[in-house]
């Protein structure tokens, strides 16, 4: 099990979270409970707790287990979210009023999803804060001078943690990226430095804009110094590092427009982290679950999974202690051919609820049109797939056009559409899955009959991380296997050429696009290629689609092309006011019944704050975002 004295720590997390309540007075959600409602007083005495560096770290333990709460990225977040919003992907499922919200922008003070994502990157916050606390308690009581060392390690990844938190907080429901703010509209989103000790103090007003991004900024500036030189192996691979921090500082001077720093911050984590791109080959399967991949020399900070459900408990709903995965390839889940041979009986993976958007499809540059099914030539009645395997020229009775398959190929062997299309998607009966662990069926479109509200042409499935390798429905309990990027090299890059562009250097803007683009195109990173931008308003793949943004835009393409599916693009969106014209060009999706997408300039900038907050939190009244 990958890095397992963190794992460890999780199974204590139960006792932990009394020893907190304990320690602080207060266990909050979101940021009102009243302390005196939550955890027993009496199971552990602050006399003694945490009393070791084991015990310090069972409290630093909850501040990472956190981000994989079901509500964050366990479950809810990048599949009904992020996914929806972005319109990565085209939902089959329109029973949930409030994941058509999503994927529609159009969610009000009440959406479920809203309200989950503020409740658990609270409670992040509040964990971090109790784990610094801890660390205060544990030097003042307990503590060696040996100690000092290990002390500062656990204190920068909670800062660093907290800071991350803060990061998405800000970057959701702050005011930031309204159009034409007045005098008033400097609204950030609470700040809690410390945990609270009573219900007063739990209940706090929003900060402005700028007092959370230097919030965010000291945080992560203090972390990168109290982790300075801390080279994390074996086990603790996936902890947080001075890179990581470093280079999330680095995106927070950007989404701040503070270019000058941002260039020097993330110029620091390209030259000096020992970081490197990782070669297209390695790349293409770096999100699928092959745990060689894992905490390689691109990644500067991962969510940790493993493929570990018990029990048939929908792993992060089971028990918590336990497992360490995620299940968003429950809705990512790519649907194959069925035992017949046909698109009627394919089944889904899992649940099966999204695919990808056609325009995606497009927006990546494949433009030679979709399959027509064909009789199959070669098909033999008495081949049984069940015995020879399911990829055979002699099965099933019909078969992808073999001109269209050629040109399919054509395109990946010619690289006339972004590679990246393939490192993220799977096409139908060109691509395999393994549904049942042992033979390969090829990929097939949904079968699912909401799909007549609007039709789904192309019919592409998820491959960035969806589950191809087995049917994670019937696996024991449905379980991930890919561990998920929060912060990579390519992002600091594109970053990089971002804080470039905006400070009147277009030469190192465009260099550091095409090395990103160079790796995804099978070139060495630091030379030359045929591929390369020569300006920042070359055409890009997405021309050909008649996007008008994107297709002239390289900024824009690459940060969505690379980062596609990883739960970044909505933030460019809303930073660079481009809400209008995504909605435009992705135009309607199944799950809101092929209606034109909502998108209101007025509002949909920034997330409401949740109405619980604003019912529970009397500091809090009267500062919803506008128009909601």
């Amino acid at each position: 099990m990958k890095h397992e004295k963190i794992i460890t720590m999780l199974k204590k997390i139960y006792a932990v979270i009394a020893v907190i309540a304990i320690f602080t007075g207060a266990i909050f959600t979101g940021c009102t409970k009243d302390p005196s409602l939550v955890g027993p007083k009496d199971a552990y005495s602050t006399v003694n707790y945490p009393a070791s560096l084991d015990g310090l770290n069972s409290v630093l333990a909850p501040c990472y287990s956190n981000l994989r709460d079901p509500e964050l990225f366990g479950f809810h977040f990048l599949p009904k979210v992020m996914a929806s919003c972005t319109h990565v992907a085209n939902s089959t499922y329109d029973g949930d009023p409030d994941w058509n919200a999503m994927t529609n922008t159009n969610q009000v003070f009440t959406n479920v999803y809203a309200n989950e994502a503020w409740q658990a990157l609270y409670t992040g916050v509040k964990n971090c804060n109790v784990a610094l606390a801890g660390a205060d308690f544990f030097t003042a009581h307990f503590a060696k001078p040996a100690d000092a060392g290990a002390v500062a390690a656990i204190k920068g990844q909670a800062h660093f943690l907290r800071a991350y938190y803060y990061f998405e907080l800000e970057s959701l429901y702050g005011e930031d990226n309204i159009l034409n703010p007045g005098a008033t509209d400097t609204m950030g989103v609470p700040i809690f430095d410390g945990a609270a000790t009573s219900l007063a103090n739990a209940a706090r007003p929003r900060s402005s804009i700028k007092s959370v991004w230097t919030f965010i900024e000291n945080d992560l500036q203090q972390a990168a110094t109290l982790l300075k030189g801390v080279v994390w192996t074996g086990n603790d691979l996936g902890r947080a590092s001075e890179w990581a921090a470093k280079g999330l500082l680095g995106k927070a001077y950007v989404f701040t427009k503070d270019y000058a720093n941002a260039k020097t911050m993330l110029l620091d984590v390209i030259n000096n982290s020992g970081k490197t791109l990782m070669p297209y080959a390695k790349y293409r399967d770096a999100f699928i679950g092959i745990s060689a991949n894992e905490f390689n020399e691109e990644s500067l900070f991962e969510l940790n999974v493993d493929q570990d459900a018990k029990g048939n408990d929908y792993g992060v709903y089971g028990n918590h202690a336990a497992n360490a995965t995620t299940i968003n390839g429950l809705i990512w889940s790519p649907f194959a051919l069925g035992t017949d041979g046909t698109e009627t009986g394919a089944q889904p993976m899992g649940y099966g609820n999204e695919v990808i958007h056609d325009q995606n499809v497009l927006r990546f540059g494949f433009n030679i049109g979709t399959y027509n099914l064909v009789p199959n030539t070669n098909f033999s009645a008495g081949y049984d797939p069940a015995k020879s395997g399911y990829i055979s020229k002699l099965w099933p009775k019909t078969i992808i056009d073999p001109v269209y398959l050629q040109k399919s190929l054509d395109v990946r062997t010619n690289k006339t559409a972004d590679p990246r299309l393939y490192v993220n998607t799977l096409q139908p009966w060109v691509d395999s899955v393994m549904p049942d662990g042992k033979n390969w069926y090829r990929v097939s479109k949904s079968n699912d009959g909401r799909q007549a509200n609007v039709p789904t042409v192309y019919g592409w499935q998820f491959r960035k991380y969806a589950p191809i390798f087995n049917n994670i429905n019937a696996n024991g309990g449905p379980a991930d296997g890919a561990n998920i990027y929060l912060l990579r090299l390519a992002d600091v890059y594109l970053l990089y050429a971002e804080a470039c562009a905006k400070s009147s250097d277009a030469v190192n803007a465009v260099e550091y696009l095409n090395k990103v683009k160079r790796r995804a195109y099978g070139y060495p990173v630091n030379g030359a290629s045929p591929v390369d931008y020569a300006s920042l308003t070359s055409q890009t793949s997405a021309f050909s689609a008649g996007d008008p943004v994107l297709g002239t835009n390289p900024l824009y393409y690459e940060r969505w092309a690379e980062l596609f599916n990883e739960g970044q693009w909505w933030f460019d969106v809303c930073r660079w006011h481009i809400g209008q014209s995504e909605a435009a060009f992705y135009g309607t999706a199944i799950n809101v019944n092929g209606q034109p997408f909502a998108w209101d300039n007025k509002k949909s900038y920034s997330w409401p704050i949740p109405n619980l907050e604003i019912n529970s939190n009397g500091a809090i009244a009267g500062q919803q975002n506008p128009n909601y």
